[in-house]
């Protein structure tokens, strides 16, 4: 009877071991599940059917059509109305992401100081980001008309010619790239904040005894500290600033990026493709190209941030080794010997 009742309970522990077992294995799995299965609704199978679509003669209206293949890639490929796209959203990416970083980048350096009111500022600089895309275009706008806007005013008394912003190919460019810097900045700047307030201080404190400037300090010490913060604020920049839409849409809501094209990005050429065209094929391939472009060029800047990476852990390798060790103190063996 004890003999039964020692396998039973023996029985009943293993099993409890298995269940346990289960758990600590495949628990970490069921966490984390519905952010992937979210993901593979909206991320994956969009982009997957989206390559469907790019490979048939597809019709908004008619829905599937004949089979092309890669035809479309080469319609799009071939249009000078793509390559147009193409150049004006690279300009606005640049005139945009370059400028919004480095200001970015300097406004959270100063608010990483002791100012008053702090917590006031740093809210502040988020303001632009929360207002509506649509109130920006609209205040923007006002900015930047040619003959009416502080703008205008400005040039009118420096007695220079008005701009034609909605009208040429770089002033349009300039006033889009205004309106994301203006939205964008702040944004990054906090981001760029959190991770200066993770630097240890000690650090700063050395290099203040070593006599590093304050510009030193920030050259040496800041950046390099938060450069991983900053390679994803970069790649971050980097995918927004290559699909821009809204601003050059509202920008002049009655065209499809400016009466000449002069201010028609990729997304907007895709737009125009889709829904007044009503060709999904063409709209699909260009979409699928665009991510395309933003894969390269993420990794492009992954290659360019690891070997810029790569290079400062070899001068600090270089540096090391040019410092002389300590010369060891002699130790008297004899003291104290009689």
């Amino acid at each position: 009877m004890s003999s039964t009742t020692g396998r039973a309970a023996r029985t009943e522990l293993t099993f409890r071991q298995k269940v346990s077992r289960f758990d600590h294995t495949f628990s970490p799995y069921l966490y984390i599940a519905p952010f992937f299965i979210l993901f593979a609704l909206i991320g994956v199978f969009p982009i997957a059917y989206t390559f469907n679509v790019s490979l048939y003669d597809w019709h908004l209206l008619k829905g599937q059509g004949d089979f092309v293949g890669l035809q479309n890639y080469v319609d799009v490929l071939n249009d000078p109305f793509f390559w147009n796209a193409f150049g004006n959203t690279f300009s606005i990416f640049l005139l945009s992401a370059i400028p919004q970083l480095v200001i970015a980048t300097l406004v959270a350096a100063l608010l990483n100081q002791a100012l008053r009111g702090r917590t006031f500022w740093r809210m502040s600089i988020l303001l632009p980001y929360i207002v509506a895309p649509v109130a920006v275009t609209v205040i923007f706008l006002q900015v930047f008309n040619q003959y009416h806007g502080p703008v205008a005013g400005l040039l009118e008394l420096l007695g220079l010619d008005p701009i034609r912003w909605a009208f040429d190919v770089f002033p349009s460019h300039v006033a889009i790239a205004s309106m994301v810097n203006w939205r964008w900045t702040g944004y990054n700047a906090l981001l760029l904040l959190a991770a200066m307030q993770a630097v240890p201080r000690d650090m700063y404190e050395s290099a203040t005894i070593d006599g590093a400037s304050r510009l030193r300090q920030f050259w040496s010490v800041t950046i390099p500290l938060i450069r991983p913060t900053l390679i994803f604020v970069v790649i971050t920049a980097t995918i927004g600033g290559l699909q821009i839409f809204t601003e050059p849409k509202l920008f002049d809501g009655r065209t499809y990026g400016g009466s000449d094209r002069q201010f028609q990005t990729i997304v907007l050429y895709l737009y125009q493709l889709g829904f007044p065209m009503r060709d999904f094929g063409r709209a699909s391939a260009t979409a699928w190209i665009l991510f395309l472009v933003i894969m390269l060029v993420g990794l492009l800047s992954f290659l360019i941030t690891r070997a810029v990476r790569t290079a400062d852990e070899k001068t600090s390798k270089v540096r090391k080794k040019r410092v002389p060790s300590p010369t060891p103190v002699p130790v008297n063996t004899q003291q104290g010997a009689s």
